[in-house]
C-alpha cells in the first residue's frame, strides 16, 4: 500500500520541495517593493532619529565637559581664595603679635618709668622727712642737752651761742661714736 500512494504522487504531480517559479516571481517583486519602501522611507526615519540621538549624546558630551571645565576653574579659584584668604589671616595674626609685643613693651616702660618716678619721688620725701627730723632731734636734743648741761654743769647755759656751741659738739661727739660702732 505505501508503493501505491507513492507511485500516485509521483506520476501526476509537481514535486513539493521544487518551487514554482510564478511564486517565486510574486514573492521577488513583493520582497522588491517592500525593500524599495523600507530604502526609500524607513531607513532614512532611522537615519535621522539616529543622527539626532548622536548629536544629543555629543552635545551632552560637550555641556558636561564645558561644566567640569568650569567646575574645575570654580574650584581652582576657590583654592586660591582660601590660599590667600589663609596667608591674610596669618598676616594679620603676626600683625597683631607684634603689636601686642609692642604694647606691652611700652606698658612695661611706663610702668618701670612710673615705678622709677614713684620711688624716687618716695626717697626725696623720706630725704626730706629725715632732714626735717634731724632737724626736730637736733632741736629738741639740743633743748634736752642745755638743760641737761645746765643741771650737770650747775650754770644757765641761757645764751644761744654758747648753748649752739654745746649742742653742736654733742651731736658731733655721737656721731663719730655712732660712726665708729657702725664699722
Amino acid at each position: 500500500m505505501n508503493q501505491l500512494i507513492i507511485s500516485a504522487a509521483t506520476e501526476g504531480e509537481v514535486n513539493p520541495l521544487v518551487p514554482n517559479l510564478w511564486e517565486m516571481g510574486v514573492v521577488l517583486v513583493g520582497f522588491a517593493i517592500l525593500m524599495f519602501i523600507v530604502v526609500k522611507f524607513v531607513v532614512p526615519m532611522f537615519e535621522k532619529t539616529f543622527a539626532e540621538r548622536a548629536e544629543a549624546i555629543e552635545g551632552g558630551i560637550a555641556k558636561a565637559e564645558k561644566a567640569q571645565a568650569e567646575a574645575s576653574a570654580a574650584l581652582e579659584e576657590y583654592k586660591q581664595q582660601l590660599t590667600d584668604a589663609r596667608a591674610e589671616a596669618n598676616r594679620i595674626r603676626e600683625e597683631a603679635r607684634a603689636e601686642g609685643a609692642q604694647i606691652l613693651a611700652e606698658l612695661k616702660e611706663k610702668a618701670a618709668a612710673e615705678s622709677a618716678r614713684i620711688t624716687a619721688q618716695a626717697h626725696a620725701q623720706i630725704e626730706s622727712e629725715r632732714q626735717a627730723a634731724v632737724v626736730s632731734l637736733r632741736s629738741e636734743v639740743g633743748t634736752l642737752a642745755t638743760t641737761l648741761a645746765g643741771r650737770i654743769v650747775g650754770e644757765s647755759l641761757n645764751d644761744d651761742q654758747r648753748a649752739a656751741r654745746v649742742v653742736d659738739r654733742f651731736l658731733a661727739d655721737l656721731e663719730t661714736q655712732n660712726a665708729g660702732a657702725a664699722k
